[in-house]
């Protein structure tokens, strides 16, 4: 995937959702680009019994039939989580966790929805003193501490990256590091001190984080804990877009197009709230596919009329 490619629509997400939207907005001559690791659907894990015309069949195997007919239908498939995105104007620039850079004229967001709770004593107690779920929306508040991110994918590795900014030290705790290789790189380049299989047992302090106890018996004290699990969650996409929230602040807001209130953007699937179901999904992404290719096809226009205008 050269950088800095330009494409009609990228679309986060390699589930149900995003396989659908990818579907629809390649079958509508859209450039597409999917970003995501179809095994970290939660799908992907399931037996499904309840969905329409198919009968006792895997959530694995519905998945790798979905990429098939994308990757026929001419959409892009990179299995990577995107580590940054920022609006460019009216588009979006995106950063992979391989480095590589690419330019959304749409974007789908279809990561579903991250269940972040460890369950460990001291998790619940402290939050908001110290323990969050969302490196984008606090790290601000850590300038000069001690602090720890908990997590082996692509929002625990960024956020790392993004806390290296304002903490003095920063702890990465997670029983395997999966990402990529040019991310892992970075993190350990940063100076981020990695704690590679060990799992988190308890978050100790009084009225704040103290420190983090590991299972191997070790504590790191520290001022805070970032619990962040899988690829980029509601939060830090609603902080780094500008994206609306529902009444909830658990998924993002949207219309009946799919539609949020950022132009240019849609979301479809979990993220954009419960019944968290595989038709839903489904449904929503055929949806979000073809509005996001109706709206890059209208940007494309417009900026080819103004191209004519500036050369009469």
């Amino acid at each position: 995937m050269p950088d800095h490619s330009i494409y009609d629509v990228v679309i986060l997400g390699c589930g149900p959702a995003g396989l659908q939207a990818a579907i629809h907005a390649a079958r509508k001559k859209a450039s597409v680009l999917l970003l995501g690791r179809m095994n970290k659907s939660s799908l992907y894990w399931a037996h499904v019994e309840n969905l329409c015309c198919q009968f006792k069949v895997t959530g694995e195997e519905l998945l790798r039939v979905g990429r098939e007919q994308a990757l026929g239908f001419g959409a892009e498939i990179v299995e990577e989580d995107a580590l940054h995105i920022a609006p460019q104007g009216r588009f979006f620039e995106i950063t992979t966790e391989g480095g590589a850079q690419v330019v959304a004229r749409t974007l789908v967001v279809a990561t579903g929805t991250t269940r972040n709770k460890l369950g460990i004593p001291g998790e619940k107690e402290l939050l908001g003193r110290g323990v969050s779920y969302c490196v984008e929306c606090d790290g601000g508040f850590f300038k000069n501490e001690i602090v720890a991110v908990v997590g082996g994918q692509s929002a625990a590795a960024g956020g790392a990256l993004t806390l290296t900014h304002f903490a003095t030290s920063v702890h990465l705790v997670c029983e395997k590091l999966e990402v990529a290789e040019a991310l892992k790189a970075q993190v350990l380049g940063r100076g981020v001190i990695l704690h590679e299989g060990v799992k988190p047992v308890e978050i100790v302090g009084t009225n704040s984080v103290e420190g983090l106890v590991l299972s191997d018996g070790s504590r790191l004290p520290l001022a805070g804990v970032f619990i962040e699990l899988g690829a980029k969650g509601v939060l830090e996409l609603a902080a780094t877009l500008g994206l609306n929230l529902d009444e909830s602040m658990k998924y993002v807001d949207t219309d009946k197009k799919m539609r949020t209130n950022v132009p240019g953007v849609f979301a479809a699937g979990d993220i954009a709230g419960p019944p968290l179901q595989i038709a839903k999904a489904i449904g929503e992404g055929c949806v979000a596919g073809l509005e996001a290719a109706a709206y890059a096809k209208k940007i494309k226009e417009a900026q080819e009329s103004s191209e004519e205008e500036e050369e009469d």
